[in-house]
């Protein structure tokens, strides 16, 4: 399987992102989680950058293309945590994931 390009976690307590099963390498149950967590906005940037990735990781690459363009185009922005200790906006987070499918290389977010 691709590694994914972005996975993170929730920027605020309480919001499940599918973080934790992305991390188990579960992707169908990531988007499972995001779908049934209804206190998620429906452009919530952290959920649509986990669902591009999931999507990316059951090798459904327009699946994941739209969900992180849904992610660069979302009214909300915030800052995300990358692995490496440094943070991001997830707009560029999602700008980032687009770019480097398209090179077919990755990047992960903590």
């Amino acid at each position: 399987a691709q590694a994914a390009p972005i996975t993170v976690e929730a920027p605020r307590a309480g919001q499940d992102v599918g973080f934790h099963e992305l991390i188990a390498d579960r992707p169908a149950d990531a988007i499972a989680r995001i779908d049934a967590n209804k206190a998620l906005a429906s452009d919530d940037p952290a959920a649509l950058l986990n669902r591009g990735t999931a999507e990316m990781r059951l090798g459904r690459y327009e699946a994941a293309r739209s969900s992180y363009r849904a992610a660069l185009a979302s009214r909300t922005n915030y800052d995300l945590e990358l692995r490496d200790g440094s943070w991001v906006n997830s707009r560029d987070a999602a700008r980032r994931a687009i770019r480097l499918m398209a090179r077919g290389e990755t990047l992960a977010l903590k």
